[in-house]
């Protein structure tokens, strides 16, 4: 039993990576570099069938599209993308035909809207079993101060996080209640964040869809708790206390609009910075195949450099991936403070 949850982790961490190393398909471009950043995109979980019928393709393809322009190459990458039907994805299911004005990319090949599991999926699932495992131990810890490595880890990171995030900001009365929230909202993203940092692994904050619904349970929090503690009536009307009768409209214009973008910039500082980090790293890995272009030589006496730079981007990296987390719980629960006691 004592290595039992250790194991579950680990096999948490690494099924979605092998996963992903099986399903996800090469990504193709006129440039390294563009192949490089399309890692940062979503990928489709394609079957293994879909897989192989792909590999077969660049291998047989390679010297017929070697002459085409960037713009015959971005065509018959999109007849390629055309070609697939619902039976290559490892996972797809028809939506509700009014849910089309949700598809984004649709797909000519399959008949109606499809809802396509992709690698970021792979890895919200594994960031939310993850946090299931490693806080599992952790009340009876505290309540007995029984248990393993683990528990005592993590028992550690919730009462720093009740101590010294929420309760001095919400007090402990109604940080209390708030608990639960922000305790999943902190180890949602920073698992998803150091998830990111594996290889063949996918950071689901580095799309702004993800921070964008992240951002959106923070609005929904704001205006619900809000209107629960003040009244639904007096929420709106608490936004502009004390103010002139002639400026009140424009006032109030401003604190609604106030309100929408607190998680809006919750929503885009997550999502650039995680991006931003890898951009930055596979930027400087990228300049190993341009300088290999000029001359083989010349691209090995820059590989050093470029991975040791690369390396010493991604222990930054590391450490973003916590402060991310925390700045996203820590402004989370200033903002829902702000709804519940706006005297406050």
């Amino acid at each position: 039993m004592k290595y039992l949850r250790p194991g579950l982790i680990l096999a948490i961490i690494a099924l979605p990576i092998w996963v992903a190393m099986n399903h996800v398909p090469h990504h193709q471009a006129s440039s390294p570099i563009e192949t490089l950043y399309l890692h940062l995109m979503p990928a489709n979980l394609m079957t293994s069938d879909a897989m192989a019928h792909d590999d077969h393709d660049d291998h047989d393809g390679h010297d017929d599209h070697a002459g085409e322009t960037e713009e015959e190459h971005a065509a018959h990458a999109d007849d390629h993308d055309a070609s697939h039907g619902s039976d290559d994805y490892l996972l797809a299911f028809t939506l509700p035909g009014v849910s089309g004005i949700f598809d984004m990319d649709k797909d000519p090949v399959m008949e109606g809207t499809q809802l396509v599991a992709t690698n970021l999926q792979l890895f919200q699932l594994a960031a939310v079993l993850l946090l299931l495992v490693c806080l599992q131990g952790v009340p009876g810890y505290l309540r007995t101060g029984k248990g393993d490595y683990t528990s005592r880890l993590f028992a550690g990171f919730t009462l720093w996080i009740r101590n010294e995030v929420v309760y001095p900001v919400m007090g402990q009365e109604t940080g209390r209640k708030f608990l639960p929230l922000f305790f999943f909202m902190f180890f949602f993203i920073l698992f998803m964040n150091m998830l990111g940092l594996l290889p063949w692994s996918a950071t689901a904050t580095a799309n702004v869809w993800v921070t964008g619904a992240l951002a959106v349970i923070t609005l929904a929090s704001m205006l619900i708790c809000g209107m629960v503690a003040q009244g639904p009536i007096a929420y709106w009307k608490n936004l502009v206390p004390d103010a002139p009768l002639a400026l009140w409209p424009l006032l109030f214009l401003v604190e609604v609009l106030g309100v929408l973008i607190k998680p809006l910039a919750l929503c885009i500082r997550l999502f650039a910075n995680m991006t931003g980090g890898h951009l930055a790293v596979l930027s400087i890995m990228g300049l190993i195949f341009v300088f290999g272009e000029m001359s083989s030589t010349v691209g090995y006496g820059v590989a050093p450099i470029a991975v040791g730079f690369t390396v010493f981007v991604m222990i930054i990296e590391f450490f973003v991936a916590m402060l991310q987390a925390f700045i996203f719980t820590q402004l989370s629960v200033i903002f829902v403070q702000a709804s519940v006691h706006p005297d406050h």
